[in-house]
Order: structure tokens, then C-alpha cells, then sequence
């Protein structure tokens, strides 16, 4: 999926995450920002890994899975990954492509 450097801010900066950041802020976080597509099915996050990226819905769903059992679905504009990449610590959840899914990346490195 292709989008414009303008759209990509957009979806950064409706994530509270990125509340306090300015305008120059997210549009140096949407240069690095890459879209990325997922099959139904794919397993975006796995529970107990050590996260390396951060991810806003664009078009598809995900559920989000601990322990076994579903305890949330996103969709366009929500976001996950936040926490591994801001503690360093493995991931509380797994998160799969419930239908074919994009969504936006960001690298843990580029949080630093």
C-alpha cells in the first residue's frame, strides 16, 4: 500500500502515544514510518518475543491474543506494539491478522 507522507503523520498523530509531539516531530516520524501488508492469518506479534515495532491499522482487523484467549480486535487507526517497544521487555500479547491487514510501521530504533 502506498501512502503519502502527509497521510502517514495523520495516522501517527492520532495515536495518544504521539500526543505531545509537534508537527515537525511526526513529520520526521512519518519519514521512517513504512506501510506493511499482512495475509489473514499472519502472526504480526508473538506473546513472549522481544518487540521491534510499533503498528497503526490502516485497513484490515487484528486480534489481539494472551494466553490463549482473544482479549481485544483492532481495526483502522488503533494501534499496538507501543509497549515492548517503549520497555524493552517481551511481548504481554500476540496479535494476528484476522483478514488481509496494512498497517503502518515504526522500528523500535526509531523511537530513540
Amino acid at each position: 500500500m502506498t501512502l503519502t507522507h502527509d497521510r502517514r503523520a495523520e495516522l501517527l498523530g492520532g495515536c495518544p502515544l504521539f500526543a505531545g509531539i509537534d508537527a515537525d516531530g511526526l513529520t520526521a516520524l512519518a519519514a521512517v514510518a513504512t506501510p506493511v501488508d499482512f495475509p489473514a492469518g499472519h502472526v504480526i506479534a508473538r506473546q513472549g518475543e522481544i518487540g521491534t515495532g510499533f503498528f497503526v491499522v490502516i485497513s484490515g482487523r487484528v486480534r489481539v491474543v494472551r494466553d490463549g484467549d482473544v482479549v481485544a480486535r483492532l481495526g483502522p487507526g488503533e494501534f499496538f506494539g507501543e509497549l515492548s517497544v517503549l520497555d524493552r521487555m517481551p511481548r504481554n500479547a500476540s496479535v494476528v491478522a484476522e483478514v488481509p491487514t496494512s498497517c503502518l510501521a515504526l522500528a523500535s530504533w526509531d523511537f530513540e
